[in-house]
């Protein structure tokens, strides 16, 4: 099994999770503070599984896990508390897994004492996937409930808390089904190159769909009516994602049900959201609404508040001007909101603006 589980990920069963991986678990910003509701992210490389549900997102394993936002959205941000935090840890975790199991099951990894497979010269041992053992859970309930109980086996600095967590969430989907999803090639779904392991297009789709597939979060066909009969509307996510690329992000992830996407800026993985679900259903009250902004890293020291306007027809602006000058320059994470409304401006409050 842990044989499978290597070449699945790595392409071989030689290679090795690297120290920051190893060390990699999802912690919190100060419990009180105007970010206790985020996950921080230090490392680009593993903030897909960190941000994902967070969602997570490239840099840290927490910056890609968004579903703590989804409990913690609409309350008191700036007022939450260390068991809170954990609370909705273990709810945003439990989704994942349920998801990426069909809704039907969840499979949960923690480490044990007793070594469960004898290094051979066929296998390279990393002292901890060697005494992993799984727990199966029929009810999300259950799975939620186990976690809060060894929520420290994924927020403490020495638990390996996102390898378990990304193990958990292979199992849940199952290593065969993971390996259809890929379309039965080769293709590893971690990228080794130069010392780094970064997540792949695929491990983000598992996280954010409960599918494996690298097409998944791509598509080009618009979504219909929003009647109850609409299938597309239905199988929307919670949480949705933006990026700036020539490649066109699937029409039910760039609106999901509520106001939370996962945005890919230039190699990193950050998170935008809303107060107001109404954004997503009413037209009207996409005319002037408010987002806010966090990118995960520890120099952030408070939510960025944007003010997005969709009817300020910037481009009857005078042409003349330097598109190079800083008045008319575009940041990333501005052309990445453009992607899901287009021509909209972007006010940043006061903020400096990053990205």
């Amino acid at each position: 099994l842990q044989q499978e589980l290597r070449k699945l990920l790595f392409g071989n069963v030689f290679q090795l999770f690297s120290c920051e991986w190893a060390k990699a678990c999802f912690r919190f910003r100060e419990p009180y503070s105007d970010l206790a509701y985020a996950l921080e992210t230090e490392n680009v490389n593993i903030a897909a599984q960190q941000t994902a549900p967070s969602s997570p997102c490239l840099k840290t394993p927490g910056s890609i896990f968004t579903a703590p936002w989804l409990y913690l959205l609409h309350c008191r941000l700036c007022r939450v508390s260390r068991q809170e935090q954990g609370e909705a840890l273990a709810a945003a975790l439990a989704d994942t897994l349920w998801a990426a199991g069909g809704g039907g099951r969840a499979m949960i990894c923690l480490i044990t004492t007793a070594i469960h497979v004898v290094p051979s010269s066929d296998y390279k041992a990393d002292n901890f996937t060697e005494r992993i053992h799984l727990f199966e859970f029929s009810e999300k309930a259950a799975a939620q409930e186990f976690i809060l109980g060894h929520i420290n086996c994924f927020k403490d600095e020495r638990s390996h808390g996102v390898i378990l967590f990304l193990y958990s969430l292979l199992f849940s989907r199952t290593l065969e089904r993971v390996q259809e999803d890929l379309d039965c090639t080769a293709t590893p779904l971690l990228k080794c190159s130069s010392g780094n392991i970064t997540c792949t297009q695929a491990v983000l789709s598992l996280l954010l769909t409960g599918q494996a597939s690298p097409h998944e979060l791509d598509g080009s066909q618009e979504l219909g009516p929003r009647g109850e009969g609409n299938e597309a509307w239905r199988q929307r996510g919670p949480v949705g994602y933006l990026r700036w690329s020539r490649a066109q992000v699937c029409p039910r992830l760039r609106t999901p049900r509520l106001p939370i996407w996962l945005c890919s800026i230039t190699g990193r993985h950050s998170i935008l959201f809303g107060t107001d679900s109404q954004i997503l259903s009413d037209w009207k009250r996409e005319r002037v609404f408010h987002l806010y902004f966090y990118n995960g890293q520890v120099e952030q020291t408070k939510t960025a508040h944007l003010t997005i306007d969709t009817h300020s027809h910037h481009w009857e602006e005078d042409q003349s001007e330097d598109p190079s000058s800083p008045r008319k320059r575009c940041l990333s994470v501005e052309m990445a909101i453009r992607t899901k409304w287009a021509g909209a401006t972007v006010s940043w409050n006061g903020t400096d603006p990053f990205f």
